[in-house]
């Protein structure tokens, strides 16, 4: 039988099924149970640690990490994992009741929801009688772990969860019956769990498991996102005593489902390309969540084997935070807001430059009400701090940095301490900017040095800041840099301005392919007119009358009537899917169309005069 190598124990079920369970890290394992006349071990509950050593000195202990495995694993599959966690913290891991060297029960009963999350707490109460233990668990594993940990009588026991490629039941019916993320998502989930009906027919799925037809499939759908080459080594009785998880829940869960809230603490880890799992159906638990954090990683569905290091160093990011005290990113936002807003952003942590004012200072406001913690970045100090200030009363855990863009080792520096105070940010936006207008001819090397510093280098230094890190931490990053309509739609007065978020634009795509393949996702901004207050501080050159012409200029954008506040809406709703471009306004739609299907047109716009 394939199954963990690590030593066992059996702990004994409430319903008297023994569940195998493994114990590695800082502690000593307790001794062996004894056996019987027979030699066979007796079900027995996995006794605690010894209080300690042989020289009376207390034995380190450290926190206690549960893994619980899914279909059609067994708790081999945590091996990679357990070898990177071990050293800091206890690891225990179990075969789930059915599966590796666990027993099976008789009838379908025996697999039912509430028996699984029973199983979950009564592990947790063998290992780690006397403190909560932080849970981590992957596909059905997730399942049954999201049921314990929504369960009044169970929740207590647990410090944390971290869930990986896999949601509650209940909560996955409520999302496919109200599409909140679109009627798209749902045909998309619907596709990738069709499985789901084979398996509950009788027969069928047992054929095909026995016959090899089944597990050649597997390995397959296993190399899916850079997964595992070698497929795991999986028993008989796994595969098919699992079906009975599907056959017990599925129906009823999904039709009936219940409200499942939870106070415990919620990590989920989303692969970028998971086989059966879309994002929206696993960020949209934030809804029932009250700490609920969302992460994206570059791998498949069975990351935990072959993309171990990002998945660790999450659940060591998380079980320090809880384990420390600090004050948790709890929302305050109401029931309509969180059905809306879903959880695509919770958790996560936003850099955002150009946080004071205009698009960027909203974005910080859109993105805190989703959940997002901002480190709110800007050269004025005190409008950086006032945003900060402003998203930590909507999600705590903001914070401001005085930082120029145009300076290479400021923004090294300010990379390095969202590192040490955060970790590496979900989000980086590059949206610091300044507007000049103008005949290019009449503008002082002064200008054009400022805006290039500015509009262009700012971009380049924050992406060289932050992208190294974000490969480095295993992808699922996103990276945004703010150009603009400009830069496809040319002008006789914008020449400079145009110039600068080309390079952007130009910048961005190029960018967009070469991080591609190391799941970091990089996404162009081209908001067009939006009132934000930039002309007020644009340079002009050659314009006659300065403050009348600032003056008509602002009347256009007020008269265009594009608030900030949209622009953001529009900017967040777009970078959840991170797309190659992101035309905010009609225009900006328009001009983009144009400039792919008619150039001539954008040729004889650049030789209008703009209406000032």
């Amino acid at each position: 039988m394939s199954t963990s190598t690590r030593p066992h124990r059996y702990v004994t079920a409430t319903d008297g099924q023994r569940l195998a369970v493994y114990s590695t890290g800082p502690t000593r394992l307790p001794p062996p149970p004894s056996t019987d006349a027979d030699g066979a071990v007796p079900p027995t509950r996995l006794p605690p640690p010894p209080s300690t050593d042989t020289d009376g000195a207390v034995p380190p202990t450290g926190p206690t990490l549960l893994l619980v495995h899914g279909y059609p694993d067994n708790a081999a599959v945590w091996e990679s994992l357990v070898a990177d966690l071990a050293a800091d913290y206890r690891v225990v891991s179990y075969d789930v009741r059915g599966a590796g060297r666990s027993t099976a029960p008789d009838d379908r009963s025996g697999y039912l929801m509430d028996q699984l999350a029973d199983d979950l707490r009564t592990v947790a109460d063998a290992v780690s009688p006397d403190r909560p233990v932080h849970l981590v668990a992957h596909d059905w594993g997730s399942i049954q772990t999201w049921h314990a940990v929504t369960e009044a009588e169970h929740a207590h026991r647990f410090a944390s969860f971290t869930s990986i490629s896999g949601p509650d039941l209940d909560h996955a019916g409520h999302w496919l019956r109200q599409a909140p993320d679109g009627v798209r998502n749902v045909l998309r989930q619907a596709v990738r769990s069709s499985y789901i009906g084979f398996f509950s027919t009788p027969g069928l799925p047992e054929a095909t498991w026995l016959s090899g037809i089944g597990g050649a499939a597997l390995a397959g759908l296993e190399r899916v996102g850079g997964g595992p080459r070698v497929p795991a080594k999986r028993a008989t009785r796994d595969y098919l005593n699992g079906l009975e998880l599907y056959r017990a829940n599925m129906f009823r869960r999904f039709t009936r489902p219940t409200e499942r809230r939870t106070s415990v603490p919620v990590q989920v880890l989303a692969p970028t390309h998971d086989a059966f799992m879309v994002e929206q159906v696993q960020s949209n638990a934030a809804r029932w969540v009250e700490d609920f954090r969302f992460h994206r990683f570059k791998g498949g569905h069975w990351s935990v084997r072959s993309h171990p290091a990002p998945v660790a160093r999450r659940v060591r990011a998380f079980v320090e935070e809880i384990e420390s005290g600090a004050p948790r990113p709890v929302r305050n936002l109401t029931a309509q807001q969180a059905r809306r807003h879903g959880g695509a952003f919770a958790g996560q942590v936003a850099v955002i430059t150009g946080a004071g004012s205009g698009i960027g200072r909203c974005l910080a406001f859109e993105l805190a009400e989703r959940g997002a913690r901002i480190v709110a970045v800007d050269v004025n100090a005190p409008a950086a701090e006032r945003t900060a200030e402003l998203c930590s009363m909507i999600t705590p855990g903001s914070s401001a940095q005085r930082v120029d863009v145009t300076d290479s080792a400021a923004m090294d520096k300010l990379a390095a301490t969202v590192r040490d105070e955060y970790g590496v940010p979900d989000l980086v936006v590059n949206n610091a900017g300044i507007g000049v207008a103008g005949p290019f001819l009449e503008a002082s090397t002064e200008d054009l040095e400022r805006v290039i510093d500015i509009n262009l280098w700012g971009v380049i230094n924050g992406v060289r800041a932050f992208a190294p890190m974000m490969v480095e931490s295993g992808g699922g990053g996103r990276i945004v840099n703010t150009a603009s309509a400009a830069s496809y739609l040319p002008s006789r007065l914008y020449g400079a301005y145009s110039a600068t978020k080309a390079a952007v634009l130009g910048l961005s795509r190029s960018l967009r392919g070469e991080l591609a393949g190391k799941g970091v996702s990089v996404t162009a901004v081209c908001p067009g007119l939006i009132n934000t207050g930039i002309i007020s501080n644009a340079r002009l050159s050659g314009m006659g009358e300065v403050s009348g012409t600032k003056g008509k200029l602002n009347r256009l954008y007020r008269l265009r009537g594009y608030t900030p506040e949209k622009a953001a809406r529009r900017i967040a709703n777009a970078i959840e899917s991170g797309p190659e471009i992101v035309p905010v306004t009609s225009e900006a739609h328009i001009g983009l169309a144009l400039s792919r299907l008619s150039p001539a047109a954008i040729r004889g716009y650049a030789r209008v005069a703009p209406p000032i």
